[in-house]
């Protein structure tokens, strides 16, 4: 059975080696009932376009173009989709997967993120879409929460991620 996991579980996580999450600005705010917000560390623009194919060996992403902060860590964004990298790093062992969702309070501004999920064994700094719909616009400060990140306990541990985004944006 598939079980979504409570604070105390992810806390009894962040404590062990290596740990659930890592990076994070502040655990007790970031840690909820049901996850962890991740936060912004950088945001970009997509540059070329991108391609996926039956084979992953001819897969090619998106080029990005880094954007700047503010003297203030705010960045203005105009109405469009973006690519954001998160502070945190998640080492996900072999029987936890985790689902990403958007924080309500990006929803009520017409900004949205979109993820995909992130597999048992996967470990790296993950990146998502980021989609800004209000005609108007977005400010956006770095290190912002912008995405809760759920963990789920699979019924059994699985052989675990082994694809190429494995080990991403670690430095």
């Amino acid at each position: 059975m598939t079980v979504v996991l409570s604070r105390q579980e992810i806390k009894r996580l962040i404590a062990k080696k290596p740990p659930l999450v890592e990076g994070y600005i502040d655990l007790e705010e970031q840690v909820q009932p049901n996850g962890v917000d991740l936060t912004l560390r950088e945001i970009a623009l997509l540059q070329s376009s991108g391609r996926i194919t039956a084979e992953n060996d001819q897969r090619l992403v998106s080029d990005l173009s880094p954007l700047v902060f503010d003297g203030l860590g705010f960045i203005d964004l105009v109405p469009g989709a973006y690519i954001i990298t998160y502070n945190e790093v998640v080492h996900l062992p072999e029987n936890i997967m985790a689902l990403g969702r958007p924080r309500s309070s990006l929803l009520r501004c017409g900004v949205t993120v979109g993820t995909a999920a992130w597999d048992a064994g996967y470990q790296g700094r993950s990146q998502s879409l980021l989609v800004v719909y209000n005609p108007l616009g977005f400010r956006l400060q770095k290190n912002a929460r912008v995405m809760q990140l759920i963990f789920m306990r699979l019924s059994r541990k699985t052989q675990g991620y082994k694809g190429a985004y494995q080990g991403e944006n670690i430095e």
